[in-house]
């Protein structure tokens, strides 16, 4: 079982902005700017208080600044692909959380990563965020990694250029404003990537993750239906999907509950995909 890192939560997720995915050469001195408040500057269109239950969910596809200023992203290489699963030796495995924060389920997660000692990574909606930016603080500040899910979910290779920009853009802006740093991860809403998204992620300062163990947890299957395939999907280097936001995540709250004891037990550490 492996606690999140006692370095500092918000030096945790500035340093992960500037190292690439699955590098594990860490960045010698992290990346740290000052947090800001809660209001943060709308994205592609004027942020409601809260999206609709359930309005983007579509079935995913299988697969030198001045003080006190922000420090500035640094692009990384274009990838031809998002990557599956973990570079790392040993039985590791990746808990990756989409669609929050949500004011229910975000926090249920976050107390049950927090019973087993365990991290996870949190792709954010940016409207999620920008309605909840006290959930963002929680997430980074109990360990957790906080990384980019666009503004809106849209599909990001049916946007124009300048569209997938936005949703990329203005959500890391938000997590930089929130947390003093921005996100060095994206996932793709539905893993949708084409070459002209996956090139504005790298501009962005962000390495593209994907997953290899869908537990189709946004069409709330049934609890026993998303804990077995978490189980019998459970790979050294595995990157699991699942949801706390987008709608009603009980049952993934307690499939969790029920697969992180076990996955300890089968000798898995889990831990975050940088």
């Amino acid at each position: 079982m492996s606690a999140p890192s006692a370095v500092p939560r918000r030096v945790l997720l500035g340093a992960t902005a500037c190292v690439s995915l699955l590098g594990l050469n860490r960045l010698l001195a992290a990346c740290s700017g000052p947090s800001a408040g809660a209001g943060a500057a709308p994205g592609p269109a004027a942020a409601p208080a809260a999206p609709a239950a359930d309005s983007y969910r579509l079935r995913p596809f299988t697969p030198g600044s001045a003080p006190g200023a922000a420090p500035p992203r640094q692009p990384v290489p274009v990838r031809s692909e998002a990557a599956l699963t973990l570079d790392l030796p040993g039985k590791k495995i990746a808990l990756t959380l989409d669609d929050g924060p949500h004011p229910t389920y975000t926090p249920q997660v976050l107390k049950l990563l927090r019973k087993h000692k365990v991290p996870g990574t949190f792709f954010v909606i940016g409207e999620n965020a920008h309605a909840h930016p006290d959930l963002v603080r929680a997430i980074a500040d109990e360990g957790h990694l906080v990384a980019n899910h666009s503004w809106s979910h849209p599909q990001l290779d049916t946007l124009s250029t300048k569209r997938v920009r936005r949703e990329l853009g203005d959500t890391s802006d938000l997590i930089q404003d929130i947390l003093g740093a921005p996100p060095g991860l994206a996932r793709a809403p539905y893993g949708a990537w084409d070459k002209d998204a996956l090139t504005v992620c790298a501009e962005l300062g962000m390495e593209p993750l994907g997953w290899s163990v869908d537990t189709n947890d946004w069409a709330r299957p049934g609890t026993s239906k998303i804990t077995a395939s978490v189980l019998d999907g459970a790979h050294s280097g595995a990157i699991v999907l699942t949801h706390d936001g987008g709608g009603d995540r009980s049952q993934t709250v307690t499939a969790l509950g029920q697969v992180l004891p076990k996955l300890l037990d089968r000798g898995y550490e889990l831990v975050l995909p940088v």
